[in-house]
């Protein structure tokens, strides 16, 4: 059994990263691994500084929820990021989360990590630009393995996912997990 984190960013609650990031852990539940998802729009994180005290002191001096997720992603062994693209990027509530996680830098090792995206466009081209950021994010870790991506184009109204093939391919990918 592995230690699933799935770490959900859509700031619209049931849309189509999440529905996506559900399929993910359904299948990964069903696989027999244990799964937790944190929807980053119920938590309170704030920007970073850039003050670098965290390498030192091993988290963050900002007193927010960020600290609470340094453990949960050091213990997990597979993590998978579910966001929306907008404007061809991950969204805001991503990129806040994956800065405000500088003090595991260089400190996580041997997880493999799985990438969900939605968006309006459907080109895959348009959309490598988010796995980018999440690429940038893994290669300042040890043996860190690249599992799975998600393209979950063509969704833009709430609900849309379930229509495209990503949703099924979400499950499926859990499954592997």
């Amino acid at each position: 059994m592995k230690k699933v984190l799935i770490i959900a960013a859509s700031p619209r609650k049931d849309g189509n990263s999440d529905l996506l990031a559900r399929q993910f852990a359904l299948g990964a539940e069903q696989a027999g691994n244990k799964v937790e998802t944190v929807f980053l729009r119920d938590k309170k994180i704030d920007y970073c500084k850039g003050c670098l005290v965290c390498l030192k002191k091993g988290e963050c001096f900002q007193k927010d929820d960020a600290n609470s997720l340094l453990p949960k992603m050091m213990e997990a062994d597979v993590i998978c990021f579910a966001c929306p693209v907008y404007y061809y990027s991950v969204c805001g509530q991503m990129k806040v989360f994956l800065d405000r996680m500088n003090p595991l830098y260089g400190k996580m090792k041997d997880k493999d990590f799985y990438y969900i995206v939605t968006a309006m466009d459907d080109s895959k081209k348009q959309l490598d630009r988010a796995f980018d950021v999440f690429d940038g994010f893994a290669d300042c870790f040890d043996n860190i393995r690249r599992s799975g991506r998600i393209y979950g184009g063509g969704a833009d109204k709430k609900g849309e996912a379930k229509q495209i093939p990503a949703f099924k391919e979400a499950y499926e990918m859990g499954l592997k997990v």
